[in-house]
């Protein structure tokens, strides 16, 4: 089960950060690959994804398990009957922000549990989250650059 993580300090006020990531409308501004949002609830939204050289959009469903203002959110992929089921049996992702100083201390993780065979390829899709989680966090720290 793959599981990475990153964390970065930002030189912005945490009540910002926070107000960024836990509006799912934002995710298009600071996660890689979302072409925009739809459908938002309180506990659920769907993205919109360029995948692909073609840049083909795919939806991905997602649901909100835990949301605790100011400090953390967690969604997870409604993987079943989506054509992310041929590779993940789960797809989790966590972000944790603190107060650090005068900046943010952001941390990601997403945690995924591959099917089948999909298994052998675990330390390529950690590589792989890794760097999306960096991405993210280029994203935000390029929203909340404070002078």
């Amino acid at each position: 089960m793959p599981v990475a993580r990153r964390t970065r300090r930002l030189q912005a006020p945490r009540d910002e950060v926070w107000a960024t990531i836990a509006d799912a409308y934002h995710l298009p501004r600071w996660w890689p690959n979302v072409r925009r949002v739809e459908s938002v609830s309180d506990d659920a939204f769907t993205e919109v994804l360029t995948a692909g050289e073609q840049g083909r959009p795919v939806r991905a469903d997602f649901r909100v398990v835990a949301h605790e203002p100011p400090r953390r959110r967690v969604w997870t992929q409604e993987i079943e009957g989506s054509p992310f089921a041929r590779v993940f049996t789960a797809v989790t992702v966590t972000a944790q922000v603190e107060a650090d100083g005068d900046g943010t201390q952001v941390s990601l993780a997403i945690d995924q549990q591959l099917r089948g065979a999909s298994r052998f390829g675990a330390p390529l899709v950690r590589r792989s989250s890794g760097r999306l989680l960096d991405q993210a966090l280029d994203g935000l720290e390029g929203l909340h650059v404070t002078s």
